[in-house]
């Protein structure tokens, strides 16, 4: 394997991904339309403000949109929206930049194997300014990172970003490519650029989960939880999941084998 890209949100940073969702849930709210945590949570993963544009072509929070203002929503109303979750977003950022456990075991013990750590994201430009610095002071700092800034605002799950690391890292094959990530957007990102798609599901957003949350159910609630999130990422079409960042260098070989395998019988 040669290299592996890393989404962040979820994934790396924000142990369950809650910097996005409170403020999308702020946005809806003083605009006096309800959404729920599921709602919210649903389109993660995408550019942010293709997120806003998901949640409003959702059926109940379409109608919903129409009984407060009487007419369906606009563009205007998506940049509006979208206007108002950047600067409440950049403003508590900085403090949802925690890297989750055993992420930078994980990706300290890739380096030295020699394998290439690229990242994209569903955040812009300025709003990874705030978290890559703040992440690296904290001791995560992947080889390359890609937002959609960087391929015509052409986010998930769309595969661009996956080929601009491929492109910038001199990876030569998609199957030397393991994309790793919490949503259901970044499974699809993975599968539309042909590369391995791995769902990582304690932090994740999918399972929605704070870190004392998580730790406040019992064992058998826990099991059940991620064995959802699990059934959530196979059905989107993940080629794997793994609970923690913990387990990736040993799926790693086990890829390597799969591949060895297949050369010999080809």
């Amino acid at each position: 394997m040669e290299t592996v890209i890393l989404d962040w949100a979820g994934t790396t940073v924000d142990f369950g991904c809650f910097a996005p969702v409170n403020v999308f849930l702020t946005i809806f709210e003083d605009a006096g339309v309800s959404v729920s945590l599921e709602e919210a949570r649903k389109p993660m993963g995408m550019l942010k403000i293709d997120h806003i544009r998901t949640m409003l072509e959702m059926p109940r929070v379409s109608e919903e949109w129409k009984k407060v203002y009487g007419r369906v929503f606009s563009d205007g109303d998506v940049q509006a929206l979208y206007g108002q979750f950047e600067s409440k977003l950049m403003a508590s950022l900085a403090t949802y930049t925690d890297p989750i456990p055993h992420v930078l075991d994980m990706v300290q013990q890739l380096k030295l194997a020699g394998i290439q750590i690229g990242s994209t994201t569903g955040y812009t430009d300025s709003m990874m300014d705030v978290v890559t610095s703040q992440a690296a002071i904290k001791g995560y700092k992947p080889d390359f990172l890609v937002t959609a800034n960087l391929v015509g605002n052409i986010g998930r799950p769309y595969p661009y970003m996956i080929f601009r690391n491929m492109e910038k890292l001199g990876t030569k094959s998609t199957k030397q490519v393991i994309k790793v990530g919490d949503t259901t957007s970044d499974i699809h990102e993975a599968l539309n650029a042909g590369v391995w798609a791995v769902g990582v599901i304690i932090g994740s957003s999918e399972m929605g989960l704070s870190v004392q949350e998580f730790m406040a159910l019992s064992d058998e609630e826990q099991q059940s939880v991620m064995a959802k999130t699990k059934r959530i990422f196979e059905e989107t079409g993940a080629h794997y999941t793994i609970q923690t960042m913990k387990a990736l260098p040993t799926l790693i070989e086990q890829i390597n084998e799969r591949l060895t395998k297949e050369t010999v019988l080809a």
